[in-house]
């Protein structure tokens, strides 16, 4: 089968993309940027998202369309997250309909429940964005479900918990330099609420099996084995041997400092990193195990493997530049200062 990948030189993307190829996939990428580490097998075009014509060229003879463009939360790109993650998903489906595809799969987020009331979350549980780029997530998701509805073309819809593995940076960056240098880690709240997480190569497990089995419908991702924040952090100090320890902040006043820093532009946080970190979020994934999906990773066996990649690579990552933003070093800004001193 042939396969587009939008945003196929992300972090998601490139591992979707390889993931085809390895099984001997026809596969396409369509991004802005082209990853030097491509594989020669995999065809890429340069193209913007919102160029609709682009788009629908990319489309020619595509059996699947795996859609993962989208402006992530450390971009800051408050009015671009509208046109790229929703007009941008809107065009993708569009474009994907006319084309005669079988299949449309659309990467979405769980920045879609906003900070959410009740764990687990389930397939009942109402979406309730709390920021930008969660709105713009939802109705994104929302365009693709109208326009594949109507078309009568099969979607699926994957919503990862917060994503771990090798080569996954923005903040776990800066959490994984601060512990490496024995600083103190800072939490909103005490850390006690239970969080989960997800392995980038169980994501694309899930994903594949989805895929597979032909089956649309809306799946929530994330490990069956995890505990709080707190015991996530102190898991992966401790299997790193550092001095660090983790340290809670009262959580109205530090959001309220992270909400100045951040319209100052003084801190890489996002709204949906301050605003919902400090809530317990987890999915239930027992639809999944049903099918057959079975993660290999726990949240302290992805937390350690994540250091073990940082510290491997620090060097590296520190000369080399990546377009993507979760596949490349994050400015700390003020959070540097902060850094000397704890």
């Amino acid at each position: 089968m042939k396969h587009l990948v939008t945003g196929g030189s992300g972090f998601l993307g490139n591992l979707i993309a390889r993931r085809l190829h390895a099984r001997g996939e026809s596969v396409r990428i369509l991004d802005v940027w082209d990853d030097p580490t491509r594989p020669p097998g995999i065809e890429f075009v340069r193209c913007d998202i919102r160029d609709a014509a682009g788009v629908a060229r990319a489309m020619a003879g595509v059996d699947v369309v795996h859609h993962n463009v989208a402006l992530v939360p450390l971009t800051k790109a408050t009015r671009e997250f509208w046109s790229v993650n929703v007009e941008g998903a809107r065009i993708a489906a569009e474009a994907a309909a006319r084309a005669g595809v079988r299949t449309f799969i659309h990467m979405s987020s769980s920045a879609v429940f906003g900070a959410p009331d009740r764990c687990p979350i389930t397939g009942d549980t109402p979406p309730r964005p709390v920021e930008p780029y969660g709105r713009a997530k939802l109705a994104g998701e929302l365009a693709v479900r109208e326009v594949c509805a109507r078309a009568g073309l099969p979607l699926i819809v994957i919503r990862p918990r917060t994503i771990l593995g090798e080569g996954r940076l923005g903040i776990f960056q800066i959490l994984f330099e601060w512990i490496a240098e024995h600083r103190r880690i800072y939490v909103i709240g005490d850390g006690n609420q239970l969080f989960q997480f997800v392995h980038a190569h169980d994501l694309m497990d899930a994903y594949l099996l989805a895929m597979d089995a032909g089956r649309p419908g809306i799946y929530n991702v994330g490990t069956d084995r995890f505990g709080t924040l707190r015991e996530a952090l102190e898991g992966v100090i401790a299997h790193a041997r550092s001095r660090s320890r983790v340290v809670g902040l009262p959580a109205g006043p530090t959001i309220a400092a992270l909400r100045l820093l951040d319209w100052l532009r003084l801190s890489p946080l996002a709204p949906w990193h301050y605003l919902t970190y400090h809530k317990a979020f987890y999915f239930d994934v027992s639809s999944l195990l049903a099918l057959g999906w079975k993660p290999r990773y726990s949240n302290d066996e992805m937390f350690r493997e994540s250091y073990d990649w940082f510290v491997a690579n620090r060097e590296r990552l520190a000369r080399d530049a990546a377009a993507s933003p979760h596949r490349s070093v994050v400015k700390q800004r003020l959070l540097g200062w902060l850094k000397k001193f704890s």
